[in-house]
C-alpha cells in the first residue's frame, strides 16, 4: 500500500482527524494527509519529532524497552507520535474529543502498513 494511501486511510477512518504526516528521522516530511494547513503539519511534524526523539534517548538511558506512542493532549486537540522504523515515526492529529481508542487502534493499523512499505 502506497504512504498516502495508507495516511489517507488513517484520516478517513477517525472522525475529526486533522491530518496524519510520516517524518523522517530529522523532522522532515515524507508523505502527509492533511485538513488543516499544509505547512502548519509539516511545523507539528517537526517539532514532536523533537519530543519523540528526546523520549527515545530518555527511554534508552532508563534501559527500557523501544518507545511505542506518545500522546500529547492540549484543549482542542490530541497527537499521537508513534514510531514507525528507527528512521521514520507517524504524526497524527485530531480534534479533542472521544475518538481516542479508534485514533491509536488506526494509527498503529497504519503503522504497521507503513512499515510494510519502507522495510
Amino acid at each position: 500500500m502506497p504512504l498516502k494511501r495508507a495516511l489517507q486511510q488513517l484520516v478517513d477512518h477517525v472522525p475529526e482527524a486533522l491530518g496524519a504526516i510520516l517524518v523522517d528521522w530529522e523532522g522532515e516530511a515524507v508523505e502527509q494527509v492533511s485538513c488543516m494547513d499544509e505547512f502548519e503539519l509539516k511545523v507539528i511534524g517537526a517539532h514532536k519529532g523533537v519530543i519523540l526523539c528526546n523520549m527515545r534517548e530518555i527511554v534508552a538511558r532508563l534501559g527500557s524497552d523501544n518507545l511505542e506512542e506518545i500522546l500529547v493532549a492540549t484543549a482542542q486537540t490530541q497527537t499521537l507520535m508513534l514510531p514507525v522504523t528507527s528512521d521514520y515515526f507517524l504524526i497524527f492529529t485530531f480534534a479533542k474529543g472521544e475518538h481516542l481508542g479508534l485514533a491509536l487502534f488506526e494509527s498503529r493499523r497504519c503503522v504497521q502498513q507503513l512499515r510494510e512499505e519502507i522495510v
